[in-house]
């Protein structure tokens, strides 16, 4: 038969008292340093100690923040890394004894687990050695902290004299461990709550934004309006309102037809330059001695026929933004030039030996993989980088079927109002058709297809027959032909097929055509291609 001791009962008891006068102290507050004090002197009574510290690891850095407070004082915030064999054991860990060897913490301790007590000495790095000599600590008392099963850190007691703890008093620092773990449980809920109340806050402001951006381009821009209300349309028009408040370069990619033009007015319109200029240039248009001189101008005697200097694109951009379409067709002068501007933020004339400023933001748009170009030779590893600061992909028509609709309705509207022509709309067939078709061409054709729908339907409703939608073609064997003899439309047939094999990269299509890239886009012209 055993009998209880009234003094331990009690001494139990008043332990117990000290911990429930835990609870309202750490309801008072969500941030745990403002408490942490009064904690420790609660806790004091149930377990005497010199110092309470908390230890939060930060896993993916490999640090641990560490806030020490002393009976009447904080004594500090630490930050040192975490100890592979000490901070990353989950168990409880008491030390008895502390000796310094130079800069290092040698650690008698004992470590508690399910199999039992096991006696360790571990060593402590330069930054518990330092914390050590400066306060004289010389023995602790580790617990863990968990929140929703994962360990957050540790709840850590420490006595300036040795041997000061042992494992019958762990329970009661668990106790304190809980309620801190509580408070830094609705410390981590409040901060994610309010992390995603800003996050809401700075999505509804970005859309609000967005929708201030169209709709000044829809008053303002005509066939250059930014319809669409596809995900995909709308994630590039987020994009392109995060980066126009700044002076950023910015690359649009996407395949030829889908819109890059109408961001880059978009972006132009966004940004502090709004007041200044766009002024764009197509890379692919013209030769590249031509496209050198009308990009940066040339002085008199520069070459045959310059009787006269003249100011190049990018002085007439001056204050606003610089779009070069297709810049991927640069060729490697002229994209050593480019890089100029873009690192130097200067130029020269072509034949002129005056370094000007360029103040102009540029705005570039491809239809290449500049990446692979550049992994041929073809384009400048370092002016690739340049361009690409911010890029924004332009999904192509395919992918954004939604938008398909509203962007005929749309361009019928324009076409209606430019060419003094009416329709009574799109019939549930045409509908159907255009919602069917993979649109090659892109935001491009589409246009097209509504303005030869709009001359042939006489003022009615615009049906199938009236779209230039091409059936689905039977695969054909490399080299064939198709079979007519109407020449315009073997070359149309011949120049769409080239077109496909070089994936719209014009240059290369004019090369497996042997033709220049002028001869190229004078027959794209004419074939509405």
């Amino acid at each position: 038969m055993t009998f209880s001791d009234p003094a331990s009962e009690r001494e139990a008891r008043r332990r117990l008292e000290c911990l429930w006068a835990l609870l309202p102290v750490v309801a008072s507050t969500l941030e745990i340093r403002e408490i942490f004090q009064r904690i420790s002197a609660i806790a004091r009574e149930a377990v005497p100690h010199d110092a309470l510290g908390i230890q939060l690891f930060q896993w993916e850095s490999g640090r641990i923040v560490a806030h020490v407070v002393a009976a009447d004082r904080l004594l500090g915030e630490w930050e040192y890394p975490i100890l592979k064999g000490i901070d990353d054991v989950p168990l409880d860990l008491i030390v008895d004894e502390v000796e310094l060897d130079g800069s290092i913490a040698i650690m008698r301790s004992r470590l508690r687990s399910e199999a039992g007590v096991k006696e360790v000495v571990l060593r402590g790095d330069e930054a518990r050695a330092r914390l050590i000599r400066e306060y004289g600590f010389r023995s602790f008392l580790r617990v863990p902290l968990w929140r929703d099963g994962e360990r957050i850190g540790a709840l850590m007691c420490a006595s300036v004299r040795p041997a000061s703890f042992d494992f019958d008093q762990v329970e009661i620092v668990r106790r304190v461990a809980d309620h801190v773990s509580l408070a830094l449980a609705h410390k981590h809920l409040a901060e994610e709550a309010e992390r995603a109340a800003e996050a809401r806050a700075r999505a509804a402001l970005l859309e609000q934004r967005v929708e201030e951006l169209v709709r000044r381009a829809d008053e303002k821009e005509g066939f250059h309006r930014c319809v669409g209300e596809s995900r995909p349309w709308k994630e590039v028009l987020k994009q392109a309102t995060r980066v126009a408040g700044t002076d950023t370069t910015v690359l649009l990619t996407g395949e030829s037809g889908t819109g890059k033009e109408v961001v880059a007015r978009f972006l132009h319109r966004g940004s502090p330059r709004a007041r200044g200029p766009l002024v764009a240039v197509n890379c692919a248009a013209l030769p590249e001695q031509l496209l050198e001189s009308e990009i940066f101008g040339y002085e008199r005697g520069a070459f045959s026929g310059a009787l006269t200097s003249k100011p190049g694109r990018v002085e007439q951009a001056a204050g606003g933004v610089l779009f070069l379409d297709e810049v991927g067709e640069m060729g490697p002068a002229l994209q050593a030039k480019l890089l100029r501007v873009l690192q130097e933020r200067e130029f020269q004339r072509l034949g002129g030996t005056r370094t000007q400023k360029a103040d102009v933001r540029v705005v570039a748009a491809t239809n290449r993989d500049l990446g692979a170009a550049m992994k041929r030779n073809e384009f400048r590893e370092d002016l690739y980088y340049r361009l690409r600061v911010f890029e924004i992909r332009l999904p192509p028509l395919r992918e954004r079927r939604d938008d398909v609709i509203p962007l005929a309705q749309a361009f019928l509207g324009d076409l209606e109002r430019s060419m003094g022509r009416h329709t009574t709309g799109l019939s549930p067939e045409a509908r159907e058709a255009l919602l069917a078709h993979d649109w090659p061409g892109n935001v491009r054709e589409l246009r097209n297809a509504m303005e030869r729908a709009l001359i042939l339907c006489d003022g009615g409703p615009i049906t199938e027959e009236e779209l230039p939608l091409a059936a689905p073609r039977r695969p054909e064997a490399p080299g064939t032909l198709p079979e007519s003899t109407n020449l315009e439309i073997v070359e149309k047939a011949v120049i769409e097929k080239a077109l496909s094999q070089a994936r719209n990269n014009k240059s290369k299509a004019a090369r497996l055509l042997g033709l220049t890239r002028a001869q190229l886009y004078f027959r794209l012209e004419k074939y509405g291609l």
